[in-house]
């Protein structure tokens, strides 16, 4: 097993070089370096390819395994009254930094620049109608075929409630979930070897696209977003870890190192969010609370969008030479953060949010939108980061108000002497109803194959609900 983590901590050591190495093609040979831009996107379809069976598998075994639905429930209602929340923190900060850096003063809009942002805007906008009916898949299956994310967490509520419900006749089914968890677990790991290759493409397809220039112009406006997000990602997100959960939040985002390094290479957080389930109930988070924060947060936890909406919105605002009235600020806003919901994980999708709402609120601003097409990439990447951050605090806190999380476990994990599995992203001896305890406890067997790791089964019959760990 030392054998195979040494592997997998070389693959993240090539990711760093690809993404240097990247770099260095955008700017040597940028016309070659923008033809290498399948090579990311395909990595990254690799990823989205396994989000769909990675949420169905944990909430199934989640929801499945526990006796009472209203606990689920709970579970989903404080999640979502949190992601509110912070949501509305995110705006703020946003438009107090916006206000006072008015970074888009003095800049002036071109022809070039005019048709770029109405390009941005067409068929951007949806309505809350449309976003509500979305959720609902076609078939039961077309979650899965059509990579939507919370048209699978519907489904595999439905399913979860419906096995918990059968009681000891949806025992089989549950095994067998069990053990389609630990396949999909393991393509996932085959596929992160494909990392450095996609670092390198999407890399070096950006930097050849964007170049210097456009960064210079703009700094401003990128400057003020990054030391945003971190004010944002450090102070509040950092104080509410501390003082809820006891946990810093610089520890916490050690051992998500790796994730955060996918995120800053492929530019999308979506690509994170198979690891980000299996890592946080290795962490000590009840299956039920990760299946159900942090597929619901990467639709409406978005908190970085909430930063580069409200910033962005200014920015053109100021460029265009018609600033907004506090009112219109804040009602364009909101109305763009319902609007972003389930865009989390699309690059490029807040730019094509911030046209949306800029043409449904104030069509003479949307031509500004072309102003920071060129460096929107870069800002993808801060506002990922953000929303990523944002998700794995929500996930140890909504854990520890629900005391659905084990504290032992956290404090053992953080400190590196329960290091993650690279090669089956599951653990050893962990059971398929929460996550983190004992693989037999008179409930369900663990088979163990070959290389030592325990087989997830379900339990022989509906299991109490888990004791929280303090």
């Amino acid at each position: 097993m030392a054998a195979r983590r040494e592997r997998t901590h070389y693959l993240y050591l090539a990711v760093i070089a690809a993404v240097v190495l990247g770099v260095a093609v955008g700017f040597a040979a940028p016309d070659a370096a923008k033809e290498l831009k399948p090579l990311g996107t395909g990595f990254v379809n690799l990823i989205k390819m396994m989000i769909s069976p990675v949420i169905f598998c944990t909430i199934v075994l989640g929801v499945g395994s526990v006796r009472k639905a209203a606990k689920v429930g709970a579970v989903g209602g404080l999640a979502l009254g949190y992601f509110m929340v912070m949501s509305t923190v995110a705006l703020a900060i946003g438009l107090v930094v916006g206000n006072l850096l008015e970074p888009g003063a003095g800049l002036h809009i071109t022809a070039e620049t005019r048709a770029a942002g109405e390009q941005q805007a067409e068929g951007a906008s949806e309505s809350t109608v449309d976003f509500v009916l979305g959720i609902i898949p076609k078939t039961l299956v077309s979650a899965f075929t059509e990579g939507e994310v919370l048209q699978t967490l519907l489904v595999a509520l439905l399913a979860g409630f419906a096995l918990q419900a059968m009681g000891k006749a949806g025992e089989p089914v549950l095994r067998g979930i069990g053990h389609i968890q630990r396949l999909v677990f393991r393509i996932l790991a085959m596929i992160m070897w494909a990392a450095p290759v996609g670092a390198f493409g999407a890399i070096a397809a950006v930097v050849g696209s964007t170049g210097v220039d456009a960064l210079k112009s703009l700094a401003v406006i990128m400057l003020g977003f990054y030391a945003t997000c971190v004010l944002f990602v450090f102070v509040v997100l950092g104080a509410l870890l501390r003082l809820v959960a006891g946990v810093s939040v610089l520890a916490l985002f050690k051992y998500l190192a790796r994730e955060f390094l996918l995120i800053l290479s492929t530019s999308s957080s979506e690509s994170a969010l198979p690891r980000l389930i299996a890592k946080m109930e290795h962490l000590g988070v009840s299956k039920p609370v990760v299946g159900i924060t942090v597929p619901t947060g990467y639709s409406f936890n978005l908190d970085g969008t909430a930063i580069y909406l409200t910033m962005a919105s200014l920015f053109v605002a100021e460029a265009m030479g018609q600033p907004l009235a506090v009112g219109e600020q804040i009602s364009l806003l909101v109305f763009m953060v319902i609007a972003s919901k389930g865009a989390a994980g699309v690059t490029g999708a807040g730019l094509a949010t911030l046209a949306g709402g800029l043409q449904s609120h104030k069509p003479a601003l949307v031509d500004g939108v072309g102003l920071i097409v060129g460096i929107d990439r870069f800002m993808s990447e801060a506002r990922a980061l953000t929303n990523f951050a944002g998700n794995a605090v929500a996930t140890v806190l909504i854990g520890t108000w629900t005391k659905e999380i084990d504290k032992d476990r956290v404090a053992e994990v953080l400190a590196g002497r329960a290091p993650f599995d690279e090669t089956t992203l599951l653990d050893d001896g962990h059971g398929a109803a929460d996550g983190h305890g004992t693989a037999d406890d008179g409930h369900g067997t663990a088979d163990t194959p070959a290389d030592g790791a325990p087989t997830v089964t379900a339990p022989a019959d509906p299991a109490p609900e888990r004791p929280a760990k303090v």
